[in-house]
């Protein structure tokens, strides 16, 4: 099966770069809002566009500085510009800005998850039942991506473990399987055959519960825009990005270790596990070094890719006595 090439770096415009100090604004209104604040129904969303103000042109979520130790990086974030046009996200196409360019199709209200399989109380759960079901926090996370790319992007939301506490697991659950959402009418990318659709991850329950394993309704301040994968996706910082589901609308607890997406189009190259790893190369790419996107193109310099992300004090007894080569 033919797959998609790395595509390389665009050179970067100085310009693309958000200032401190409008960063350091938003940081302090975001440090500043109640955590408890309930989020305005998301069905606004649209007539709000038109004049909110920030780095893009959505509505503010209110967020808090994390509270999970070690979630904060205090790396320089990307730029809102750089993390809202360079994305994988291969429903809207396969090149880097396909999704900027045509994600706009996407209608995200009104917008439904179910949640099913080994719980006690399985059900569908709405959009803005979703957004008051926890405190929103703001959590700067690095991401590293399979291809040697990373950003650090500031995400909203909360930890995944809130909503698999309130849906209770039975003893049989043992993993958790995420479904996208695979509508042609809203998505051209569909009509490729690189993978097979919907889209489909999953995690080890105890991986899901982990406090940095987060669900995001935002970023930098403000609510998803589709090509980040509004209006809720997954982010699990210390595996490469595309275990981070974009546009969820199904959540199973199974038994047995599901069949990802990835693993089903190259089961060689895409392990279940995918945890960023720089002993465990891709067999088309080291996975020793990366480019943080924004810093001069290729002509960035290239830094040492940290085990499990840099998050290794937080997930690494995750999977004490695990061959990492062998899980890859």
């Amino acid at each position: 099966m033919h797959l998609i090439k790395d595509r390389g770096f665009a050179p970067r415009r100085d310009d693309s770069v958000t200032p401190e100090s409008v960063y350091a604004q938003r940081r302090r209104f975001l440090m500043q809002a109640a955590v408890g604040t309930v989020v305005a129904s998301w069905a606004s969303r649209q007539a709000f566009a038109q004049t909110a103000n920030g780095p893009g042109r959505l509505r503010p979520l209110p967020g808090a500085k994390s509270a999970v130790s070690g979630a904060l990086t205090m790396e320089k974030p990307t730029s809102y510009a750089d993390v809202t046009s360079y994305n994988n996200f291969y429903e809207f196409g396969t090149d880097k800005s396909d999704p900027a360019r045509h994600a706009g199709s996407l209608k995200t209200q009104p917008w439904t998850v179910v949640v099913e399989g080994e719980v006690k109380k399985p059900g569908s759960w709405d959009l803005d039942a979703l957004l008051k079901l926890a405190p929103m926090e703001e959590r700067i996370y690095r991401m590293r991506c399979v291809e040697g790319w990373s950003m650090v992007i500031p995400w909203v939301g909360y930890s995944l473990v809130e909503l698999i506490k309130r849906v209770e697991p039975t003893g049989n659950a043992k993993y958790l399987q995420f479904v996208t959402l695979a509508d042609k009418g809203q998505m051209p990318g569909l009509r490729s055959s690189v993978l097979d659709w919907p889209y489909v991850e999953g995690l080890r329950l105890d991986e899901a519960m982990q406090p940095l394993a987060m669900l995001a309704f935002g970023l930098y301040g403000e609510l998803l825009p589709n090509q980040n994968g509004a209006p809720l996706r997954l982010v699990v910082p210390w595996k490469y990005g595309f275990k981070s589901g974009k546009s969820i609308v199904r959540i199973r607890f199974v038994e047995k270790q599901p069949k990802t997406s990835w693993e089903s189009a190259a089961a060689s190259e895409y392990g279940f596990y995918s945890n960023v790893n720089p002993k465990v190369d891709h067999p088309r790419w080291s996975q020793a070094t990366e480019r943080r996107i924004g810093e001069d193109g290729l002509l960035s310099r290239k830094r040492p890719t940290l085990m499990f992300n840099g998050y290794e004090p937080q997930v690494g007894q995750l999977y004490a006595g695990m061959d990492l080569a062998k899980f890859y």
